[in-house]
């Protein structure tokens, strides 16, 4: 078929700014990307509560949606920074109406997401998949492990329906296939190396955080269950305890449903800091700080593992699922056990007791990123959207634009 010189995309997701985790920044990422690359976007995404702190660019989310479509949502019980969005058939329906996607891509596989891949399929609409994250290995942090093999079903059943899934890991991408999932293409592994770079370290800054000497570690990401931040801080007071007083100080970023019992556990020299501005003040802390700590093994990706290495840290976290695709142990970071308190502490005081191997590994953090920059991967999907595009049966396509007409 003939290329589309303005492709129509319609992306379905149950998180979106001003929500921020690794999966609404992607997807936002990717929005304003596809926009500068010639594509007509609508975005289906959860409406949040007015007065939501905006940790991106003013807008900068929006600008790459023609349209974006905001269904009511609600928070869940036990963790309120997710939204559950109420499905909308009607709502969604009008917007594929109005819009006249040329392809429909589900980014997660809840409310919104579902609903979008259940409207595309019934209209022949192409759809396409993103696998971001392994619910079903959330069921034994949560205390729910007879649950992982239905979430498991669930996910199978969402991607196979899919013409491709898009994964961040290659990992990952094995999960997938084992669970029959066929088209699978490893994409989203991306960091914007001009805005995460070393140029941005502030000595005012650091100066917040102790004296000139002190060693600063640093931990981004979601206060929850899953991401093992209670490893972190464990291996820290040790890591503390062998150390010279003031030796270390380490920060953490971050919000979600286990911040308060964390602080609590924080302890002397532990400074906990929220969601923080993704554009000038998150970069600005990354590049201040010397080392990056992080504990969780159920990352399809760990995009604060990118972002803090081409910030220019050594990054001590355990090589599980997507992390293992970046971290090279001695090379760019310390390869730790997976929760292991007790190896993370050992790491921490070598690199405090060794600055010059923590800016020779720091050195090759910068180095892995730079070969992961964000534009080269949004070209690339660029490229495998119009090849899903390609593949289509004209007559099918024809027939689609009579029903999406009528």
């Amino acid at each position: 078929m003939p290329a589309l010189s303005r492709p129509r995309l319609l992306v379905c997701t149950d998180t979106y700014p001003p929500q921020v985790n690794g999966v609404s920044v992607v997807t936002s990422l990717s929005v304003v990307g596809l926009a500068a690359r010639g594509w007509e976007v609508a975005v289906a995404a959860p409406r949040y509560p007015a007065g939501i702190r905006d940790a991106f660019a003013a807008d900068a989310w929006r600008n790459g949606a023609g349209e974006l479509l905001l269904l009511p949502s609600a928070p869940l019980p036990f963790y309120r920074d997710i939204r559950l969005s109420l499905p909308n058939a009607y709502a969604m329906a009008q917007l594929i109406d109005r819009h006249r996607p040329d392809l429909v891509h589900c980014a997660t596989e809840f409310s919104i997401g579902w609903l979008g891949q259940a409207m595309a399929r019934r209209r022949d609409l192409p759809v396409v998949t993103s696998y971001h994250t392994d619910f079903s290995r959330y069921t034994d942090a949560y205390g729910v492990p007879w649950l992982r093999p239905a979430v498991a079903a669930h996910l199978a059943r969402f991607h196979r329906r899919a013409r491709r899934t898009y994964t961040p890991s290659a990992p990952a991408a094995g999960d997938l296939r084992a669970l029959g999932v066929r088209d699978v293409e490893v994409w989203g592994r991306g960091v914007d190396t001009a805005r995460f770079h070393p140029r941005h370290r502030s000595e005012p800054l650091r100066s917040a955080y102790g004296r000139r000497d002190t060693f600063l570690f640093l931990h981004v990401g979601r206060m929850a269950a899953e991401k093992g931040v209670d490893v972190i801080l464990s291996a820290f007071a040790r890591a503390r305890a062998q150390l010279p007083s003031g030796a270390a100080h380490l920060i953490v970023a971050g919000a979600g449903p286990r911040a308060d019992t964390l602080r609590a556990l924080g302890g002397d020299d532990v400074t906990f800091l929220g969601n923080l501005d993704r554009e000038q003040i998150l970069p600005r802390l990354y590049a201040s700080a010397d080392a990056f700590a992080f504990s969780s093994v159920t990352e399809t990706l760990g995009l604060v593992i990118l972002e803090a290495m081409a910030s220019g840290l050594p990054v001590v976290a355990t090589p599980a699922g997507g992390v293992a695709d970046h971290l090279r142990d001695g090379i760019n970071g310390i390869a730790v056990p997976a929760l292991d308190a007790d190896a993370m502490a050992q790491a921490m005081v070598a690199l405090v007791l060794d600055r010059d191997r923590a800016l020779t590994l720091g050195a090759g953090a910068r180095e892995t990123a730079e070969a992961l920059d964000w534009s080269h991967e949004l070209d690339r999907l660029d490229a495998s959207y119009r090849s899903v595009l390609g593949e289509r049966p004209e007559h099918a396509r024809s027939g689609r634009r009579v029903a999406a007409g009528a």
